[in-house]
C-alpha cells in the first residue's frame, strides 16, 4: 500500500463546513466536555488508557509511546472491523484530536491507506475552541436583538416559543444552557452542559440566524445556572430594543405552578433550594415559607417569594441594564394558555417593522 496521504489531507477550521463527516478520536471524557458539532466519538484511547499512558510517560516516555502505539493500533483495528466497516469507498471523513497530533494523524493515515479520503483538522479541537472564543467576541454584534423583559413567572419562555412558532427568529439561551435561569431553574433530570459545550451550541445557534432580521431573546442575567454568558452577547442584548410584558400576579402564580410542578410534588426540595435566601431575608421569613409549604398554601408562598425577592431583584437588574424599558413597547398577557401566548406573539409581531413575508410559521 502507498503511504501517500490524500492530497490536502490537513485542513483548518475555516474548511469545517465542507466536511460534515467528523470523527473525534479523543477520549470519551474529552468528548463529553465539548466537541465540534456533528462529530462522532471513536476514541483511539479511552479515559483509563489515556490516564495510564500519561502516568507512564512521566516515568518513561519511550515505554509510554510503545504501549500507546499498541493500544491505538488495537483500537483502530476494532473501528475498521465495526463502526467503519460499512463506509463506502467515497467516504471523506474529517478526523481530529486535541491539537491535531499523533492520535488523529494515526487514524487519518490508516483510513487513507485503506483507500478512503480522510483529512486531519490542523490544530485539532484546540484550534476549534480558539475559533469559538474568537467568534463569540464579535458574532453578537451582527444581530439586532429584541429583548423580552418581564417579571419572574410572566411567561417569557412561553412567549419566545410562540414567537418562534409564528415565524420570528429566536435565540433560546435557557434551552442551550439547559436551565431556567433562576435559583429554582435546574431542569429536572438534566445536567447543564459544560461552559465550553454551551459556547459551542451558542455559536451554532447564532450562525443559523439571519442578521438582516431581528432576533427575539429573553432578558437574562450574566449567569444561567452554572453557565456564564459571553460579555459581547450581554452587551449587545443590553443595546437591544426592550419589549416589556406585564402579566397579572394570579397568572404568574398559575404559570409558575405549571412550570415548576415538580416542586409542588416535593415542597421539601423547594425549601432546600430556597435555603440560600436566608442570608438575604432572615430566618423568620424562611420559617414563614416553611409554614406555608407545610399547610399546602403554595399560592401564598409563591406570591410572597415574588413580591419579597424576585420582583425587587428584577427591578434592580432592569434599572442597570434596560433603564428605558418602560418607555418602550409594553404588552399584556390576557390569557396564560397556549392560545393566549399565540395572541400575545401576534401582538408583538404586529408592532414589529419586520416585513410580513419574513414571518412564515413553521
Amino acid at each position: 500500500m502507498s503511504s501517500v496521504l490524500y492530497p490536502g489531507s490537513r485542513v483548518d477550521v475555516a474548511a469545517l463546513a465542507a466536511h460534515p463527516e467528523r470523527i473525534d478520536v479523543r477520549s470519551p471524557g474529552e468528548f463529553v466536555e465539548d466537541h465540534i458539532p456533528g462529530a462522532r466519538n471513536h476514541p483511539v484511547l479511552d479515559d483509563d488508557e489515556r490516564a495510564r499512558i500519561g502516568t507512564l510517560h512521566a516515568a518513561s516516555p519511550f515505554e509510554a509511546r510503545r504501549l500507546g502505539a499498541a493500544l491505538v493500533a488495537r483500537n483502530i483495528a476494532r473501528m475498521l472491523e465495526t463502526v467503519f466497516a460499512d463506509q463506502p469507498r467515497e467516504w471523506k471523513p474529517l478526523v481530529y484530536c486535541w491539537r491535531g497530533g499523533q492520535r488523529s494523524r494515526a487514524v487519518a493515515h490508516v483510513l487513507n491507506e485503506v483507500g478512503w479520503r480522510a483529512v486531519q483538522l490542523d490544530g485539532g479541537y484546540r484550534a476549534y475552541r480558539r475559533h469559538v472564543v474568537a467568534r463569540l467576541a464579535v458574532e453578537p454584534a451582527r444581530y439586532r436583538f429584541r429583548v423580552l423583559c418581564a417579571l419572574t413567572g410572566s411567561g417569557k419562555s412561553q412567549l419566545l416559543g410562540a414567537l418562534a412558532d409564528a415565524g420570528a427568529q429566536t435565540l433560546d439561551l435557557e434551552r442551550i444552557a439547559q436551565h431556567r435561569g433562576s435559583l429554582l431553574g435546574q431542569v429536572p433530570g438534566t445536567v447543564q452542559p459544560s461552559q465550553k459545550q454551551f459556547e459551542t451550541g451558542l455559536l451554532a445557534a447564532l450562525g443559523a440566524l439571519d442578521p438582516r432580521r431581528p432576533v427575539y431573546v429573553e432578558a437574562e442575567s450574566r449567569r444561567i445556572g452554572a453557565i456564564q454568558l459571553p460579555d459581547a452577547l450581554l452587551a449587545r442584548m443590553h443595546e437591544g430594543e426592550a419589549i416589556t410584558v406585564r402579566t397579572p400576579l394570579s397568572h404568574r402564580i398559575a404559570l409558575l405552578k405549571s412550570e415548576y410542578r415538580h416542586f409542588l410534588e416535593n415542597p421539601t426540595l423547594l425549601l432546600e433550594r430556597l435555603r440560600p435566601l436566608i442570608a438575604l431575608h432572615g430566618n423568620a421569613a424562611f420559617s414563614r415559607w416553611e409554614a406555608l409549604a407545610a399547610s399546602g398554601d403554595l399560592d401564598a408562598l409563591i406570591a410572597e417569594l415574588l413580591e419579597a425577592h424576585y420582583d425587587p431583584l428584577y427591578g434592580r437588574s432592569m434599572a442597570r441594564h434596560f433603564p428605558a424599558a418602560d418607555r418602550g413597547a409594553v404588552f399584556g398577557l390576557r390569557d396564560p394558555t397556549g392560545a393566549g401566548f399565540a395572541a400575545l406573539a401576534a401582538d408583538v409581531l404586529a408592532a414589529s417593522d419586520e416585513p410580513r413575508e419574513a414571518l412564515e410559521p413553521r
